[in-house]
């Protein structure tokens, strides 16, 4: 494959993710139970401005490994252009979980998780390392945030 453009500076890059931390509606969620027995879904997302909010029932593999490791990771897009998020998990009742972020939850899907018959909980992300690339000419500088910091 030919490489026949230049690689993002590090502000365009933080800027084009947080726009599709915004516009996207599906996030692939990887977690792995306390065996080792890795995970993958695609779950709806929000986007805060702090942390990726998701809900999913506790009784799924995903649910029992989120609250159960208290770590993710998420990807967006395809093996070209990804993102790739790191984070710490926190668990939320329906009951407990803050009404902004159900709210906004519900104005981007269209789909509030309250109303389903059977229980969902709420699962808050919050980034502790984040990579963004366009190809493999962007390895380089791929970090956006380390340690929960923005690095640019």
């Amino acid at each position: 494959m030919k490489i026949d453009k230049e690689p993002r500076d590090p502000g365009q890059r933080k800027r084009d993710l947080l726009a599709r931390l915004e516009r996207e509606m599906d996030v692939w969620v990887a977690t792995a139970d306390a065996d080792g027995l890795p995970c993958l879904v695609p779950l709806w997302f929000l986007w805060d401005g702090e942390a990726l909010w998701l809900a999913t029932r506790l009784t799924t593999p995903t649910g029992r490994n989120l609250r159960d490791a208290g770590r993710a990771r998420l990807a967006l897009g395809d093996t070209q252009d990804v993102v790739i998020v790191d984070g710490e998990v926190a668990m939320f009742a329906s009951d407990t979980v803050p009404s902004a972020a159900v709210e906004r939850f519900l104005a981007k899907t269209g789909w509030d998780p309250r109303t389903e018959r059977l229980p969902y909980v709420w699962f808050r992300v919050r980034p502790h390392t984040v990579q963004a690339r366009d190809g493999v000419h962007e390895m380089r500088g791929r970090y956006v945030m380390r340690d929960g910091a923005w690095v640019v």
